[in-house]
């Protein structure tokens, strides 16, 4: 949280959208991977980025995340070893969740709950 400076839910999305498209490529943080985002060019859906930067370790500096225009939050995250890639976005329910908040109180509780969630929470996300 430190590094983002608040705890919201777009930042708790992103870290469990990048520990989930770890897994399913089976790509190695930091140097491994290839993290494209779609749909996350304002805040509040930005902070998205920062929680892929902390759970990938992919950083603009190095080069292997970055963000396009889209209509909908998609992540897609690629392994540079064996070119799998994972197609990562977010359930209708959660959506309709997100655009319900009211204020940072209320953000906050949610991301909470998100983070409680841990890996249950990828139930959060359809992935290809």
């Amino acid at each position: 949280m430190e590094f983002h400076g608040h705890l919201g839910p777009y930042l708790v999305l992103g870290i469990l959208a990048g520990e989930a498209g770890i897994e399913r490529t089976g790509a190695g943080k930091h140097f491994g991977l290839e993290v494209k985002v779609y749909g996350a060019g304002q805040r509040p859906r930005s902070c998205l980025i920062d929680g892929l930067q902390l759970s990938t370790g992919a950083t603009f500096g190095k080069g292997n995340i970055r963000k396009a225009r889209g209509r909908g939050i998609r992540i897609e995250v690629r392994n540079l070893k064996n070119n799998k890639q994972a197609e990562i976005s977010l359930k209708p329910s959660l959506l309709k969740g997100l655009s319900s908040l009211n204020g940072h109180k209320d953000s906050e509780a949610f991301a909470r709950r998100l983070a409680r969630a841990g890996t249950r929470g990828r139930g959060l996300f359809q992935i290809k």
